[in-house]
């Protein structure tokens, strides 16, 4: 386990409303980074997946006081015609976009969507194909909207500024890609796939935007997975692989810790280090879903009886 701080300080909750579905609290103060969202998949039953956001200070996530907000596509939200590319969800992440907040999700059948938070309203949305396996998504501050694509093979970045179904990108090619994550100090486009975790120079505009890799960090094994900010250190990203989990430096480009840790499928860190992650468990439905979320320093579990969570996410808007 890391310890980058000497003061640990265990979980409380910010939000205290009852749950609502399709809703969220009154007053989503989502900066403290207190909350977890999850990616809920339900294999056999793709309408019943959720973006599922929970209180990590309630210890049993099976009752209504843990569950604070879901999510999922609907007619009712502006999906219409995009239901279909549900049912995995892959990833979710709290942004801003200007004054108001936004969640970014994908989903391995197809989905990349920008919804508004806590509305759940459509802002932009398309189907990259579920052939491609879309794994993660980042807002860039022009409103674009970068996903990457495992079995597609590349980053993606969709011009979303341009309109709430606008299909246009340009691409970058990348094996395994898996991850991506906004660096607003060197105003670069983290990206992970593979053994290869580079950083990507936008330029061009809005509506037709260029890609450069300006960087790149060697000594990662295969398998890249998971790419997320480390909360607590402006200059560090985490990245998992098949057999590792790695802290990185960004201003260096360098590997600044390893720890011996297999098939994680997410990593992140709270404001005040305590680390949250996902692996997969035996017995649940896939080979890549668990119904708990790890913490560490301070360690503790929550549990979803029966949930098939395939990433868990550190609830803040924060790049870094």
């Amino acid at each position: 386990m890391f310890r980058l701080l000497g003061s640990i300080c265990v979980l409380t909750s910010l939000l205290t409303s009852a749950p609502t579905a399709q809703a969220a609290p009154a007053a989503p103060t989502a900066e403290a980074g207190r909350l977890v969202a999850v990616t809920d998949q339900s294999y056999d039953s793709p309408s019943a997946a959720r973006i599922r956001l929970l209180d990590p200070a309630v210890a049993n996530w099976g009752t209504a006081a843990a569950l604070k907000w879901t999510w999922s596509p609907t007619s009712a939200n502006g999906f219409s015609g995009l239901t279909g590319a549900w049912g995995l969800p892959s990833d979710v992440k709290l942004r801003m976009k200007g004054t108001a907040y936004v969640a970014v999700v994908t989903d391995s059948r197809g989905l990349a969507a920008l919804i508004g938070y806590p509305s759940g309203q459509r802002l932009w949305a398309t189907n990259v194909g579920s052939a491609n396996n879309p794994h993660s998504a980042e807002l860039l501050p022009d409103g674009n909207v970068a996903v990457a694509a495992s079995n597609g093979g590349f980053v993606r970045v969709y011009t979303a500024s341009q309109g709430s179904a606008s299909a246009a990108y340009v691409s970058y090619p990348l094996p395994d890609a898996h991850g991506v994550q906004w660096d607003p100090t060197r105003q670069v486009l983290w990206v992970l796939g593979g053994t290869k975790l580079a950083a990507l120079k936008i330029s061009g505009t809005a509506a037709a935007p260029k890609l450069t890799e300006v960087a790149s960090v060697p000594g990662l094994t295969a398998g890249g997975h998971d790419l997320t900010p480390v909360l607590e250190n402006h200059d560090l990203l985490w990245v998992s692989t098949g057999s590792k989990i790695y802290q990185v430096s960004k201003s260096t480009a360098t590997i600044v810790t390893t720890l011996n840790e297999a098939g994680i499928k997410s990593i992140n860190s709270m404001p005040n280090a305590q680390e949250v992650r996902t692996t997969p468990k035996s017995g649940c439905r896939t080979t890549w879903c668990t119904d708990t979320v790890r913490f560490d320093v301070p360690a503790a579990t929550r549990t979803i009886p029966g949930a098939e969570i395939y990433k868990a996410r550190v609830w803040s808007s924060r790049y870094e």
